[in-house]
């Protein structure tokens, strides 16, 4: 293949499989073209003009899919034998968690899950730990919400997987005693101290902000000027398009289109799939209201969820439960892990009812919240019961 052709048209499917290690990766993990042969890096010509016709981003499906936009909404409810109107919200969404019950309702049946089982708690953020807001920048997580994750971080480890930047999610959440992972899982940065990764030619090291050693595991490094590249590209196209919003999250460059007029939607499309045009080996996804352009590499959440668990010499074990909470299409791809391997358990973060691997489901951040209380106060009356117990014992 000639990747230097600007005729040929990004890959919106997954990518061809790679070389795998006992983490689903090479343990060198190059990029690879799209006939799975390794490149050197090296930037890649954008061609230099106006999105093309509009036809292009109608025929190839990206206005369904910018319309859905995270997990697609559960239309039908034939499983359940209930008709209900179409704006009958609430009959639907309570009828959908027959399937996806509340995990605040359901909290003693994942306690008794949980009983003498070690817990790993994966949380995204936006729209998980803070709200979703129109201005990216603004979506803060609140003081209770951060004393919360604070408290649970004494009694389980966590780790934070966010589509931002890993340096960003890392200011945004503001805690040391977390697990850090940016650009959906491309970025990972945990203690060296901590780490049972058998093979360290796949981490960097380097420091947190406080100064202590970190590694960091970066699985798409080598693609990071092409990611920049276009970043420059797609700021310029979209720079006269009202309401768009371009970020660099170093691993993928995302386009936010919330406060763009929906008119305007196949114009953000069509300057996206212009900036990919030169870079077949990039490849594009998409969340709430966002096109994000990303490395196509067999790499997501869900591998991110893997590699944590064996870093730490969690994974494949009857002792541990691993519980991911996320509210975005991206997130699909931790639930699938629970699905189809490791044994753990799946929140949907949602109001309405939609298409979803999850097991469980909770309404909104303020619900995260109080599911993440709970354990708190699961976790200190278990501490208090094991040392009551302990004293008892060595009165006798």
């Amino acid at each position: 293949m000639d990747l230097n052709s600007t005729n040929v048209s990004p890959v919106l499917t997954e990518p061809a499989p790679i070389n795998k290690s006992r983490l689903g990766i090479h343990s060198s993990l190059l990029p690879y073209s799209q006939s799975g042969a390794p490149f050197t890096s090296g930037i890649l010509s954008i061609p230099r003009k106006k999105p093309g016709k509009l036809d292009d981003v109608r025929s190839n499906g990206w206005l369904d899919a910018m319309k859905s936009s995270s997990p697609p909404r559960k239309k039908i409810l034939k499983d359940f034998n209930v008709e209900v109107a179409s704006d009958d919200s609430d009959v639907e969404y309570y009828s959908w968690m027959l399937e996806h019950p509340s995990a605040l309702n359901s909290f003693q049946q994942i306690i008794n899950h949980a009983r003498n089982k070690k817990i790993v708690m994966f949380l995204d953020y936006d729209g998980t730990l803070s709200p979703i807001v129109d201005d990216p920048d603004r979506a803060f997580m609140s003081d209770e919400m951060r004393s919360t994750v604070r408290n649970l971080a004494k009694y389980i480890p966590i780790a934070i997987i966010s589509g931002r930047s890993l340096d960003k999610v890392y200011e945004l959440v503001g805690l040391t005693d977390l697990y850090y992972a940016g650009s959906h899982g491309m970025d990972i940065m945990f203690p060296v101290r901590d780490t049972a990764f058998a093979d360290p030619s796949n981490c960097i090291k380097s420091t947190d902000q406080q100064g202590k050693e970190a590694n960091l595991f970066q699985p798409a490094r080598e693609f990071l000027p092409m990611i920049n590249e276009v970043f420059r590209t797609l700021v310029e196209s979209t720079k006269d398009i009202k309401g768009a919003k371009v970020e660099n999250h170093k691993f993928c460059a995302s386009v936010h289109y919330r406060n763009v007029d929906e008119k305007n939607w196949p114009t953000i499309a069509q300057c996206v799939l212009e900036a990919l045009k030169g870079y077949p080996l990039l490849q594009l996804t998409h969340g709430r209201k966002v096109l994000e352009v990303r490395p196509m590499i067999k790499w997501n959440k869900g591998k991110a969820v893997e590699f944590l668990l064996e870093s730490l010499d969690l994974n494949n074990r009857a002792d541990v439960l691993p519980i991911y909470i996320g509210d975005d299409r991206t997130d699909e791809d931790a639930f699938e892990v629970f699905r189809e391997g490791i044994l753990g358990h799946g929140i949907l973060v949602s109001s309405i009812p939609k298409e979803t691997k999850a097991k469980f489901s909770l309404r909104d951040p303020s619900e995260v919240q109080r599911f993440l209380k709970s354990l708190v106060r699961w976790k200190e009356n278990d501490e208090l019961l094991k040392s009551i117990n302990k004293r008892s014992l060595e009165f006798q």
